[in-house]
């Protein structure tokens, strides 16, 4: 299943709503993984370009669109069923992370983190994509196409796709109390 490059392009269609489950800190695979890719005309070219890079460093990238480069049409339509794509594949035990693009990523990561289950971050450096797992453990990068060369972007993807996350107990304390909030909509206990 790969996408991006004809004739074997892939698209995903979600069988059930599927809730969040991560097992944050379990050993990383650092071989392929499934991506999911979203994309508004702004990120059209990049995604092409990033499906390519994926599909030869042993990825499988999945498509969710934009499937043609339209200048007017909507980013949540395209960012909304990558990051369901992913919480889908991860509750089902599939490895799979995300890469949302627009012109500067800023509304593709707010479309993505509506998704109950991810945390998208906005990516504009190596650093920034390292501390996204690392830290967050992210499972959605969110890239500006506006905003950075080709082969920036394309390394900051790698740098999130190679990033484990710590497993650090602050770290699985801040994405619980994001979780928690996520569920029940309370705010966490003021220290």
């Amino acid at each position: 299943m790969v996408c991006c490059a004809p004739p074997k392009i892939v698209l995903w269609r979600p069988s059930a709503a599927l809730a969040y489950g991560s097992d944050a800190g379990d050993a990383w695979n650092t071989g392929g993984m499934r991506v999911h890719v979203g994309s508004d005309h702004a990120g059209f070219e990049l995604k092409a370009r990033l499906c390519t890079w994926l599909t030869g460093h042993g990825h499988e990238p999945v498509d969710h669109g934009a499937l043609h480069y339209d200048a007017e049409d909507d980013y949540p339509v395209f960012c909304l069923r990558a990051a369901a794509a992913v919480v889908a594949d991860q509750q089902a035990g599939v490895e799979a992370l995300g890469i949302v693009i627009g012109g500067s990523g800023n509304g593709e990561q707010m479309s993505a983190n509506k998704v109950a289950g991810v945390r998208a971050a906005l990516v504009w450096s190596e650093e920034t994509a390292q501390l996204a797992r690392e830290h967050n453990d992210a499972n959605v990068a969110a890239i500006g196409a506006r905003m950075h060369s080709a082969e920036d972007a394309i390394r900051f993807v790698e740098v999130f796709l190679a990033t484990p996350f710590s497993g650090g107990e602050r770290h699985r304390r801040r994405i619980g109390m994001l979780a928690e909030y996520e569920r029940t909509h309370q705010l966490p206990t003021l220290p």
